[in-house]
């Protein structure tokens, strides 16, 4: 790698870190006076599992964690960086199985992706940096404007086409979703696109209303190409904590998620919460996100995750 490179790799860890450094420093904070001891008492164990549940890592992930350093012991007595470790260790255990890239592996040609996501979520610019990491990878990519219901969707993903010098297919705001995609799936195939990445509806207030459109979608998907949608992308917002937890459920529910990819880890606390929803749901994490800028989202790795959540990175 080059040395802007490596200069690039650590501004974006730096940032990852910086969102989760109050969870660190809460961490820290009950790991005061842990010193002298092989073995962690039932008290300091119960403070650091509150501590992790507070960090939204979830009961059970931090069930899991206070399990793992009850049976721990400490060849030259705990402190703070030995117990971390072992934090760290369990935590990418739970994120390991979960780690998938998003790989562009359909033939024939274009791997459809449907993102969904709640309005607010960074979804379409997610989009956008999802569209830019696929060029990275030398494929090409075309985006469809799927979520008709809101204008600024449309104008937002136009003016990343436009900037990434990729096409968008998209119709009227109010227009049926499911004629744009359509639209999007012949065009990509006629031109050999390698991704077609679809932007969707992100309202929650009728569910009935969402699911019949995203099934429609996929009705009209399954008569140009049976193995579409080969993905279900559901963009979720850190900032959100337990409530992504939420939103995952509906999500499974009303359009069959796929796998998942978390914004917005630069600037939280809560950015555990995906350790919880590795846990819980066990759903693939593509990519993590810590900015604003293009290059902004990375292909996920649980193992610096876990040592930036523990503040031993």
């Amino acid at each position: 790698m080059s040395t802007e490179g490596q200069q690039a790799e650590r501004d974006w860890s730096d940032r990852l870190f910086g969102g989760f450094r109050k969870t660190s420093e809460r961490l820290s904070e009950n790991l005061s006076g842990i010193v002298g001891k092989s073995k962690l008492d039932d008290a300091q164990l119960d403070a650091l599992e509150d501590a992790l549940i507070m960090s939204d890592l979830g009961p059970r992930a931090a069930a899991r964690i206070r399990a793992r350093l009850a049976d721990e012991r400490f060849e030259r007595d705990a402190d703070e960086r030995a117990i971390m470790e072992v934090v760290a260790r369990e935590i990418a255990e739970i994120l390991r199985p979960v780690a998938k890239p998003l790989d562009v592996v359909a033939f024939p040609r274009p791997q459809v992706i449907l993102v969904i996501g709640v309005n607010g979520s960074g979804k379409t610019t997610t989009i956008a940096k999802l569209a830019h990491l696929f060029q990275e990878q030398d494929y090409s990519v075309m985006l469809a404007a799927g979520d008709t219901f809101r204008a600024a969707a449309i104008g937002q993903l136009g003016v990343w086409a436009d900037r990434l010098n990729i096409p968008l297919i998209k119709g009227p705001e109010g227009g049926d979703p499911a004629s744009i995609v359509f639209d999007a799936v012949k065009a990509a195939t006629d031109q050999g696109t390698d991704a077609l990445i679809v932007d969707t509806a992100g309202r929650l207030q009728n569910k009935r209303e969402l699911m019949d459109e995203l099934s429609k979608i996929r009705r009209v998907l399954g008569r140009l190409n049976p193995e579409a949608p080969h993905d279900v992308v559901l963009v979720l917002d850190a900032t959100n904590g337990q409530n992504a937890l939420s939103q995952i459920e509906i999500f499974k529910e009303v359009a069959g998620v796929s796998g998942l990819i978390m914004t917005k880890l630069d600037g939280t606390a809560r950015g555990g919460v995906l350790v919880a929803a590795a846990e819980q749901y066990g759903l693939p994490i593509h990519a993590i996100g810590v900015g604003e800028k293009i290059d902004d989202l990375r292909p996920f790795n649980p193992d610096l995750l876990a040592r930036v959540i523990a503040g031993i990175a």
